[in-house]
């Protein structure tokens, strides 16, 4: 059964009358949804479904708790009181349980956007990088918390007529600017506070690139960094810097790549990183994992960013895709954070797990074609 939204936006709106929540947006869209069996997807039979059950109680967690309606905020939507009933039934699964459970209370469909399947699957992890409390002539690099002069605001709360939207920027007398860019964040102009200093320069660049990390201090002892805020600013790729000034060959921008060449290069390295004017803040928390944007601990393998414009963030996906060696990569994951770079209706950001270099390469050489499917509530007979 495909859904087309376009086809079917009469039908819609008659069963918003009837009081049902739709699964599909009301308005036009180029995005569909095409209803197949869990025999139908690719792998199904051969993932591990237990090991997606700890994520999944994660975000059932977070939904039925907070008083966002994050499932029914995207342009595919989904009933939070279904998925809520869904939730208190998974409970008390036990893991080996969990397929079963799966088939019994979901359905699966194939998305697609103007009427192909296909997207980029990318990836990412969180970084181990070593920090001190107080800067020395090792640790020198600050890494900094919200500053206390960045101000968020909404267009939209000031007119009603405007599009709602997230902007951020700071005072410069009685007006309201964009906030600093990167390069002068690091000349000392923002009002942000250090958290941490590392001994390497390169290791916080990529740690603003991944998001999260794992701090390591001098005794052995470890604490997570997370994502706290960004300067409102355009994120722009290092790797695509470095192959515009011919820097790097092309098929030679893996982050491993990358990471060697701004640390042999540091003063043209420096100079290519401030033209990404993004700038990400962080914050200090004791969680199981790095917290994405439904602010729940991360699990590696089983958690995807993706777009919430069309991806219900907490939903459940079936991803269909490879790894950067070209073997299947097809799992049941959880739609659990967002990104700069995550745009479009079939697009994910796979997050790999924790560690060093031997991560960052599998992460880093990620850029795969592939497809996925979400699961909606089983509907009643």
């Amino acid at each position: 059964m495909k859904l087309n939204f376009i086809k079917i936006s009469f039908f819609l709106i008659a069963l918003a009358a009837c009081g049902e929540k739709d699964i599909v947006s009301e308005k036009k869209s180029d995005l569909s949804l095409i209803q197949k069996t869990f025999v139908e997807l690719p792998g199904w039979q051969k993932d591990n479904h237990g090991e997606a059950l700890e994520a999944f109680l994660l975000s059932c967690e977070k939904i039925t708790k907070t008083k966002k309606d994050f499932l029914g905020s995207s342009e595919i939507k989904i009933s939070t009181k279904e998925y809520i009933d869904i939730c208190l039934k998974a409970q008390n699964i036990k893991s080996e349980n969990f397929k079963n459970f799966i088939e019994s209370n979901f359905e699966p469909f194939l998305i697609e956007y103007k009427g192909s399947a296909e997207g980029k699957f990318t990836a990412y992890y969180e970084p181990l990088i070593k920090v001190n409390y107080n800067q020395d002539e090792t640790y020198k690099y600050p890494i900094h918390a919200k500053p206390l002069d960045l101000i968020e605001f909404n267009p939209r709360d000031f007119d009603s007529s405007m599009p709602s939207k997230r902007l951020v920027g700071r005072l410069k007398g009685q007006k309201l600017v964009p906030y600093y860019t990167r390069d002068e964040i690091s000349k000392g102009l923002a009002k942000a506070p250090v958290l941490l200093w590392s001994d390497s320069f390169v290791d916080v660049y990529i740690m603003h690139i991944q998001g999260p990390a794992v701090a390591e201090f001098p005794d052995g002892s470890q604490i997570r960094i997370s994502y706290a805020d960004n300067n409102g600013l355009p994120f722009k790729g290092i790797g695509s810097i470095l192959l515009k000034n011919g820097e790097l060959a092309a098929g030679k921008a893996s982050m491993l790549e990358i990471k060697k060449w701004l640390l042999e290069n540091p003063k043209k390295a420096i100079n290519y990183m401030n033209q990404n004017s993004r700038y990400i803040f962080h914050q200090l928390i004791g969680a199981s994992g790095p917290l994405g944007a439904l602010n729940t601990p991360l699990v590696a393998g089983r958690s995807l960013a993706v777009d919430a414009r069309y991806i219900p963030l907490g939903s459940l996906l079936w991803l269909d895709t490879t790894k950067p060696d070209g073997k299947p990569l097809q799992r049941l994951i959880n739609a659990q954070d967002v990104g700069g770079a995550i745009k479009g209706a079939i697009r994910g950001d796979y997050f790999w797990g924790s560690g060093g270099d031997d991560i960052l390469e599998l992460a880093g050489k990620m850029n795969q074609k592939g497809s996925y499917y979400i699961l909606l509530p089983k509907k009643g007979e």
